[in-house]
């Protein structure tokens, strides 16, 4: 009598049970890929080459496939949780050794890298001082948490409304202290090569119809003239004269001079009281590392005390002809093999691969209803088998007692 169908189905049903029980166990583990049985039968080869009466032998584990499906996508409060929505892997380094994984659980060790639980570290492109991305080559990413560079000042705008409707004063009679000499003032700070501030301020000075001088002072020291005049035509719109250089000296040990470029071009004067529109600079003082995140493209932006905020890199996903044909290699990891194909590197959201969200995790892809109704299907099979043996026993048992 024949066994061997019996145990093999005995076999069959006691890995699926295994690959049912580790689904389970894994259905809280991040980035977790459910695996599935996939059964083959097995015949004997026949010497006469007929398989009109072929029995089979059994069955046999075909493969155990991971079902790479996306996993629900939940919210975090730590802000280096990255989730994929969508395909493709993070690529991760060890001493050069490159791994890929779907868990985004990530934080910064005492060097600045961003590292995994196994401390492996993220890989993508860096980002150089002005927050330029190095595209060329692939590297380990690392958080620069120097401080933020001084951007030295080097032009002024403003767009101002000037009151057409305001007497005359004459221009050699200005003092910034009296407020009787001049119609309307505001000001900003600018700054220096060394980030220190200095507080620049306009003054507007009507002298004769559609006719205003433009007076500065920096730090409260006042020039002997006028830095410029603005003249209006009929329409109030359009002013020559709205443009200047202004050179200030600097006894700080900053860059000196300090030389401004100062655009009021875009002013008007009409018959309504003074106005503000819009008055800015383009430089500002150093600032520390405040926080940073993560954006949908991979880009990792760095906010700093200054208000400021830069680019300190950009990690990339890779993915697989057949990611089917990675191997697993535990730790929510897979390496590359000749049967998956060489991986497809490129930032988030291109070439097909998917997008990230901060602050989240991708949970595993196991649905455990499913795969407890899969696990009872899976005892009554087993017990179908036992069944079977049992049965065959009992016919050899019957052959035996003959007499």
């Amino acid at each position: 009598m024949s066994f061997q169908q019996g145990l093999s189905g005995l076999n069959a049903a006691s890995k699926s049970l295994e690959v049912l029980g580790n689904n389970v166990a894994n259905a809280s583990t991040v980035g977790f890929k459910q695996s599935q049985t996939q059964f083959s039968d097995v015949y004997a080869n026949s010497l006469t080459g007929s398989g009109a009466s072929q029995v089979g032998i059994g069955v046999k584990i075909a493969k155990v496939q991971q079902q790479f499906t996306q996993g629900n996508i939940s919210a975090t409060n730590n802000p280096l949780d990255i989730a994929i929505n969508g395909a493709g892997f993070f690529r991760l380094s060890d001493n050069g050794s490159i791994t890929y994984t779907r868990n985004g659980q990530f934080q910064m060790d005492k060097d600045g890298y961003l590292i995994n639980t196994d401390n492996k570290r993220l890989t993508g492109y860096s980002a150089d001082a002005a927050g330029n991305l190095l595209t060329g080559s692939m590297v380990e990413l690392q958080i620069n948490t120097a401080d933020l560079q001084p951007k030295i000042t080097g032009a002024v705008s403003g767009i101002v409304n000037l009151d057409s409707r305001k007497d005359p004063l004459p221009s050699a009679g200005f003092d910034p202290d009296d407020p009787t000499t001049f119609h309307d003032s505001r000001s900003l700070s600018v700054f220096d090569s060394l980030g220190n501030s200095h507080t620049l301020q306009t003054f507007f000075v009507k002298t004769a119809p559609g006719e205003w001088d433009l007076f500065t002072t920096v730090d409260g020291v006042t020039p002997a003239t006028a830095l410029t005049t603005m003249n209006f035509d009929g329409t109030g719109m359009s002013p020559t004269g709205g443009t200047a250089n202004l050179n200030i000296p600097i006894t700080n040990g900053a860059t000196s001079p300090l030389a401004v470029a100062i655009d009021f071009s875009g002013s008007t004067q009409f018959g309504s009281n003074f106005s503000l529109n819009s008055f800015s600079q383009d430089g500002y003082t150093s600032g520390r590392l405040s926080g940073f995140n993560v954006g949908a493209d991979g880009i990792i932006v760095g906010r700093y005390t200054n208000g400021q905020s830069a680019n300190l890199g950009q990690l990339v996903m890779a993915n697989f002809v057949n990611p089917n044909g990675l191997q697993a290699l535990g730790g929510n990891a897979w390496a590359e093999t000749a049967t998956s194909g060489v991986p497809l590197v490129g930032p988030p959201n291109t070439s097909g691969l998917g997008v990230l969200q901060s602050s989240a995790v991708e949970d595993s892809n196991v649905d455990l209803t499913a795969e407890l109704v899969n696990m009872i299907t899976a005892q009554r099979v087993y017990q179908a088998n036992a069944q079977t043996i049992k049965t065959q026993d009992q016919v050899l048992q019957t052959l035996v007692n003959l007499r």
